[in-house]
């Protein structure tokens, strides 16, 4: 259709005598065909389009444009049954289904790109309209929240979405009341500054992983305290403790912890003297109390996909990501129940019981990585983009969503960590090798 578009566009302009077309096919690293033709004109800074001629190409480009985007749609709905039948089955779709997973994946990048070059020449011909032509409104507006000026689309799986979160039916618990606020400076999330990096690892097995400091910390640990995880590997198992800041950035831990049970990915979090991080290969939620070098608790997270299933738009198996906040300690993750909604579930930190829990409106694998703050989720829009966005934000205190568009720099482009230190009102990220902080800014209350 794309091709098509192009070969009525350019016998249009060349039949209005305005334009000289060059058209050209080439092929995509995929092996697909793409088409193109460039324009060139005696007066591209002077001249525009007659109004009637501009609308009409560009009538055409959006309608062409709305039937590629139901297209991507059914291919997402069709992803999304395949992905349900998978986890139905077993964890781990058959060779079958990955195939017909990877071949729609590829159409839907294929669309991606053809959605692409009619925004673009969408844009170029508004640009050649006289002044007083009419304005024309894109009819599909907000049914998917793309960036085209975005080359890449920072990654294709963080910018679409099998379901876009504006249809998602937004189903929360409301059976028992939602948490109260009782924490002091709890409010929005209004700014986020420059990344500081404090620390770097010097080999590959630190390129993924997770910092940490305990805000709430018991003796003989302090807030200073650090402890780190690097998450490459295939039975993670040591976690270093690090005394202070200092200590940290030379990169000398004052001691080793060899875990009972091996670490699945980095939704690692230390809290009250304790880590709690996911079971490798499981849905199981572990409490490990670094006193006593035992695990206190062991509790498998009803229905929670894992392993790959409901990731991050990383990858990483990131399906499970435990958060601390001003409120305690939660869990975020997704069901078939919820059709890779993330869902946040409050927990309690002795007994890892489920206190309450919210499905949310936002695709789990459309966000590069998340966090609470005060109540309320925070989602990345993008782990490698430079120039990313928090781009959601779910209350659990109003059981509301809201679309923001925060300015979040990845500054080494693979942010496989994001989490939030209440005491000290910062951001922790591990960032391709690197441990960096940043600053943020909440609202008043």
């Amino acid at each position: 259709m794309i091709a098509t578009s192009l070969l009525t566009l350019a016998s249009f302009l060349t039949a209005s005598g305005q334009l000289s077309p060059t058209f050209s096919r080439t092929l995509s690293r995929d092996g697909r065909c793409i088409y193109s033709f460039t324009v060139a004109s005696p007066h591209e800074e002077a001249s525009c389009s007659e109004p009637g001629e501009a609308l009409a190409a560009v009538r055409e480009l959006q309608r062409d444009r709305a039937a590629q985007q139901r297209q991507l749609e059914s291919l997402g709905d069709r992803l999304r049954l395949l992905e349900t039948k998978s986890q139905g089955e077993s964890l781990s779709p058959a060779p079958g289904q990955q195939g017909d997973v990877r071949r729609l994946q590829m159409e839907k990048l294929d669309l991606l790109r053809r959605l692409e070059s009619m925004k673009q020449e969408n844009m170029h011909l508004r640009a050649r309209q006289c002044p007083s032509t009419e304005t024309l409104q894109d009819s599909h507006q907000g049914a998917y929240n793309w960036s085209f000026e975005n080359a890449g689309y920072q990654e294709l799986k963080s910018e679409i979405t099998e379901i876009p979160a504006s249809r998602l039916i937004q189903r929360s618990n409301a059976g028992s009341p939602a948490t109260t606020l009782h924490s002091s400076g709890c409010g929005m999330l209004e700014w986020v500054g420059e990344p500081v990096t404090f620390q770097k690892a010097d080999n590959i097995i630190g390129k993924y992983g997770v910092w940490m400091k305990d805000p709430e910390p018991v003796p003989p640990y302090t807030r200073e305290s650090i402890w780190r995880i690097n998450t490459v590997g295939t039975d993670i198992r040591q976690l270093y403790e690090y005394h202070d800041l200092d200590q940290f950035m030379r990169g000398h831990p004052n001691k080793v912890y060899l875990l009972p049970e091996p670490v699945e990915s980095t939704g690692s979090v230390i809290y009250r003297g304790s880590l709690y991080y996911q079971k490798r290969r499981s849905r199981t939620l572990l409490r490990y109390e670094m006193k006593t070098e035992t695990i206190l608790v062991r509790k498998d997270l009803p229905n929670a996909g894992y392993r790959g299933v409901y990731p991050y738009s990383w990858g990483g198996y990131t399906d499970i990501d435990f958060a601390v906040d001003e409120l305690g300690l939660w869990v975020t993750y997704s069901t078939n129940q919820a059709q890779g909604a993330i869902v946040i579930s409050k927990l309690d930190p002795n007994t890892l019981e489920t206190q309450q829990t919210w499905t949310t409106s936002i695709r789990r694998r459309s966000v590069a990585n998340s966090f609470m703050i005060c109540g309320t989720l925070y989602t990345l829009n993008s782990y490698s983009n430079h120039n990313a966005i928090i781009n959601f934000a779910y209350n659990t205190n109003t059981n509301s969503s809201k679309v923001l568009n925060i300015p979040f720099e990845n500054r080494y482009r693979y942010n496989s960590m994001t989490d939030y230190n209440p005491a000290e009102k910062k951001i922790l990220v591990w960032d391709n090798f690197n441990m960096v902080m940043y600053d943020i800014r909440l609202s008043k209350v």
